[in-house]
């Protein structure tokens, strides 16, 4: 939404009541009524039965829903819009459930604590959860809340990796190593764009389990490999091009610092390093999603999103030339930098 076109209250009221229709989304993924739904319309009080609830309340949570554009209703039957079959039930290939659970469970209470990150300029996992330690030690708890955000991060990738793989032309490399690479989506974008591409998914275990599942159902399967490992620390698999998605953000910048150094000393003369991320406006002007994932960063991490200058300079202070930035039109944005041949 662009909301400078917004005039006189129509702004405020409309960012009022913005958290009610994400909450409203989120309860309804949370209770499963997307996954009841799938399966055939049904009434409140069938639907109520199932999942536990009032079926006066449940009515209104099913008329919300059928008002936001997810639901159809007829009669006293309710069913799925297919937008919502497709992408919030969570048996579906292209589901953001995961990382709307992990939306309603975590960043929800996360973004409570807002006020407090602003005044102290630091994360709020010890103010809300209690937890001290590494951010993503959280994320994997348990194996529950270690699916729940792995489903999350694999259906939101597939939504960019395919446009991140093909604003470059990357026919040039041989060996594409992904970097914390999660399910395994971008790595699998690559080698089923890229016909001769050999792909290799790096990450901790918890998260490799998870990337050979997934790669296990992909037509490139033969071309994709994984490797578990911490890119801080352990040394990093051969490669001429290593992909960072949604990696960078996380970090401060003698985090990143150290992390371009290695993959730089890792690189072969040539090879190139590609960058995923939400790119803000050199002037910090926009655009509000990136300003926004800026703000969540900020309750969640000790990182922030950056505009392309700072990429640059990030990238250009590790040894890197022939730097260029690329708006996909998707969630996220694509930065590639060569090693000097």
């Amino acid at each position: 939404m662009n909301y400078m076109t917004l005039d006189g209250p129509d702004r405020v009221l409309d960012l009022i009541e913005a958290f009610r229709r994400s909450k409203t989304m989120f309860t309804a993924v949370s209770l499963g009524l997307f996954d009841r739904l799938a399966e055939a319309p049904a009434s409140p009080a069938t639907l109520a039965g199932l999942c536990g609830a009032h079926p006066e309340a449940l009515t209104r949570l099913l008329d919300a829903c059928t008002g936001l554009g997810l639901l159809l209703r007829s009669g006293d039957l309710y069913e799925n819009t297919p937008s919502a079959t497709r992408y919030l039930t969570r048996s579906s290939p292209d589901t953001l459930a995961g990382y709307i659970l992990y939306s309603n469970d975590v960043l929800y209470p996360l973004w409570g604590r807002l006020e407090g990150a602003i005044r102290e300029g630091s994360h709020r996992w010890n103010d809300v959860f209690g937890l001290d330690g590494p951010l993503f030690d959280h994320f994997f708890r348990t194996p529950e809340a270690r699916r729940t955000f792995l489903s999350g991060m694999h259906g939101l990738g597939r939504l960019s990796s395919p446009a991140i793989v093909r604003i470059f032309n990357l026919n040039r490399f041989r060996h594409l190593v992904d970097l914390g690479g999660g399910t395994g989506h971008l790595a699998i974008a690559a080698c089923e764009r890229y016909s001769t591409l050999r792909a290799t998914v790096f990450d901790l275990p918890a998260a490799a389990e998870v990337a050979r599942e997934q790669i296990a159902r992909s037509a490139a399967a033969e071309r994709l490999t994984v490797v578990e490992g911490d890119f801080f620390t352990d040394p990093l698999p051969t490669a001429d091009l290593y992909c960072l998605g949604r990696i960078l953000h996380d970090w401060s910048d003698a985090k990143i610092q150290r992390l371009l150094a290695r993959i730089y000393d890792a690189l072969p003369p040539g090879g190139g390093v590609l960058i995923a991320e939400t790119l803000l406006d050199d002037d910090r002007s926009g655009p509000v999603p990136a300003q926004m994932q800026s703000l969540n960063m900020l309750v969640c991490t000790e990182g922030r999103e950056r505009p392309e200058s700072e990429y640059r300079a990030l990238l250009e202070n590790a040894g890197f030339t022939g730097f260029e930035a690329r708006r996909t039109g998707t969630p996220l944005d694509a930065v590639l930098a060569r090693k000097t041949e």
